[in-house]
């Protein structure tokens, strides 16, 4: 959501127009959930990286310079212009080592200096350049945070609670100019049931995962149609698994583990093609910073798995309760950045604000595994340059 205060102030009129003509269609049960999340929704506005507001102060009007120490996972993707993708003007970016000792700052991908497939750069750093950890995976698929307590300055993950906060995806009202964004639409009530019942699409398969136990008690109850490497095979290409599910009522949007904030393109997927999604993951409360809470159905919403079945069943053959469920969709798009020049871009947004101050993170791994709801900051010690 990022706008200059002007377009916000926009989309803030839209939102509550918006809420207004919802919070009337919606049931007597509704109204007090659909408005906490449109208040949410508007927080959001003013909470997701700028991207297109101009720095206030005068010592971020100078450009700054970025290096990308190691191409995420080792698959080089070209770096983006980001005043062509984004309007963020004054930044340069570089994946050229050669360059450290003139950069302002350094993003740095986790698994690469976690695995050993790369060193961190050299100490002592230049003066004033601050180091960027960037990381998109789970707690507990993030090894070996204890190494790196007091080396970084920023933080960029999905964590509402970043330094610099860029999630998997989120929602703009449909006026938006984000060039990553996909409007929606809601389904006239004549479509909207679908040919098949359940998908889910899954690469990553163990037994110890809470999803796969969940999948072998759900499917004795439901046909569950599995894609990937343990399943069906997927078309290749870009938005294979979107022109899947188009085809399909429900989703199982289900996460490899369970932490807040890790809700991941899983969610993002079913909701661009017009599937509900099933979700497993963070809480019913943490989804609902994202979504409106009648856009997914949580596996805790239910006493058992058994009971969840058989709501997936009568919502198939219930169209005003499936139409509840898709309804809230007309007037938005949803923004699911891409991988990485998104993060990239926002990186030096965040670098040209803070110019003039640094910051370290001493306790990373602490902070990374902890819940905000009790603790929205990381132990850090502020100074000026």
């Amino acid at each position: 959501m990022q706008w200059n205060l002007a377009v916000r102030a926009s989309a803030l009129r839209h939102l509550l127009t918006h809420g207004a003509r919802a919070l009337r269609r919606a049931s007597s049960s509704v109204p007090v959930a659909t408005s906490v999340f449109f208040l949410l929704l508007c927080a959001c506005l003013l909470y997701l990286p700028e991207l297109h507001q101009d720095p206030p102060n005068s010592a971020a009007n100078r450009g700054v310079t970025l290096l990308i120490w190691t191409h995420p996972f080792g698959h080089y993707r070209k770096l983006p212009d980001c005043w062509a993708r984004y309007q963020i003007e004054g930044c340069t970016l570089t994946d050229d080592p050669l360059e450290y000792p003139n950069v302002d700052a350094v993003v740095i991908h986790h698994r690469e200096i976690a695995t050993g497939a790369a060193e961190l750069p050299a100490e002592p750093r230049p003066r004033a350049q601050k180091w960027i950890w960037m990381n998109y995976e789970s707690p507990t698929h993030t090894p070996a945070l204890w190494r790196f307590e007091g080396k970084f300055n920023l933080t960029l993950t999905y964590r509402a609670d970043s330094n610099i906060f860029l999630p998997y995806g989120y929602l703009e009202p449909e006026i938006t100019r984000n060039p990553d964004a996909h409007l929606l639409h809601a389904p006239s009530r004549a479509r909207l049931q679908r040919p098949h019942l359940v998908a889910w699409v899954i690469s990553n398969w163990s037994d110890s995962q809470a999803r796969v136990a969940f999948f072998y008690e759900l499917q004795r109850y439901v046909r569950i149609d599995v894609f990937g490497r343990v399943g069906l095979p997927l078309a290749a290409g870009s938005g294979s698994v979107v022109r899947l599910l188009s085809s399909y009522q429900f989703y199982l949007a289900l996460e490899n583990s369970q932490h807040p904030d890790y809700i991941t393109e899983k969610l993002w997927n079913a909701v661009v093609a017009g599937a509900v999604p099933v979700v497993l993951g963070a809480s019913r409360r943490n989804y609902e910073r994202f979504l409106p809470p009648n856009a997914f159905i949580h596996v805790n919403d239910f006493p058992s798995v058994r009971g969840l079945a058989r709501y997936l069943l009568m919502v198939r053959r219930n169209p005003s309760r499936l139409w509840h469920h898709l309804d809230w969709r007309e007037g938005y798009s949803t923004v699911q950045p891409s991988f990485w020049a998104h993060h990239y871009c926002s990186a030096c947004r965040a670098v040209r604000k803070s110019i003039g101050t640094t910051q370290v993170v001493h306790s990373l791994e602490r902070w990374f595994w902890s819940d905000p709801g009790l603790s929205h900051s990381h132990s850090w010690e502020r100074r000026g340059l």
